[in-house]
């Protein structure tokens, strides 16, 4: 099959399309050319898109599981938040204007396997959250009134050991970032 030509990306004379190879998305009928079209503003700023590229790319092969289940828990918060934005804090009941959390029922630390459980996670003040360890006796039985014994139970059973690809960590965040990126859009429309 034979190959269609191109087009110097500096001089626009035709070249094979083959040269391409050599600078990648570019075709250049000479290394002169090349570099000379590298000086020019579309050249500079298409080496710095492809630099930042390779190290978004770099980057991101050298996370480690712990920073992607950090970013998954964080899109999670934020969808939390939103959705119990128009309630009160799960464990005192109050509505102010302070700071509020996604407060774990069962901790991350005491049961990592719930810690994306949307039964486990509820909007908090952070009075309650931090100052009072959670507010736990006041979170469950408000938890009870919201979801049932029966959920509230489950929750207390559940000892599975789990762990999370990567690439399960992945979609839950990119999923709840589009979960609150709906809310949030719909919330403006609405006014």
């Amino acid at each position: 099959m034979l190959s269609k030509n191109r087009r110097c990306s500096y001089c626009k004379k035709k070249v094979p399309s083959d040269s391409a190879k050599i600078t990648g998305l570019k075709a250049f009928c000479s290394t002169e050319h090349a570099l000379e079209w590298l000086k020019t503003d579309k050249g500079k700023s298409t080496l710095q898109k492809a630099r930042r590229k390779k190290t978004a790319e770099l980057r991101e092969s050298l996370k480690t599981k712990s920073q992607y289940v950090k970013e998954a828990q964080v899109a999670f918060n934020a969808w939390i938040r939103l959705r119990d934005a128009d309630k009160p804090c799960i464990s005192c009941g109050r509505d102010h204007q302070g700071q509020y959390h996604a407060g774990h029922y069962r901790t991350t630390a005491a049961a990592p396997q719930i810690r994306f459980n949307t039964y486990n996670v509820n909007k908090q003040c952070s009075v309650c959250n931090n100052h009072k360890s959670g507010n736990i006796v006041e979170y469950r039985i408000n938890l009870i009134n919201r979801i049932g014994e029966e959920k509230v139970q489950e929750l207390e059973r559940n000892n599975e050991l789990s762990s999370w690809d990567i690439e399960y960590l992945q979609r839950l965040k990119r999923v709840f970032q589009k979960k609150v990126r709906i809310i949030t859009k719909i919330r403006e429309i609405r006014g």
